[in-house]
């Protein structure tokens, strides 16, 4: 059992270390000049015309594409 312990640890370990990649922090400008900073690039939804993301603290939001001036990947 010792050793597929090490084998499914190490897979599990390179598995997070990939998904962690994956992300990047985004900074959202807002035109009063208001800086948001989110988890991920947010999500465009089209139908309601907001972006949709997640803040460092982990809260849900959305915000009006109206309000929105830049938004980059730090």
């Amino acid at each position: 059992m010792k050793q597929r312990t090490l084998p499914a640890a190490f897979l599990l370990a390179l598995s997070l270390a990939g998904l962690a990649g994956c992300s990047s922090p985004t900074v959202i400008t807002l035109n009063d000049g208001r800086e948001i900073q989110a988890t991920d690039e947010p999500k465009f939804d089209e139908e309601s015309g907001f972006y949709e993301f997640k803040q460092l603290d982990g809260k849900e939001t959305r915000i009006n594409k109206d309000q929105v001036r830049t938004v980059k990947e730090l």
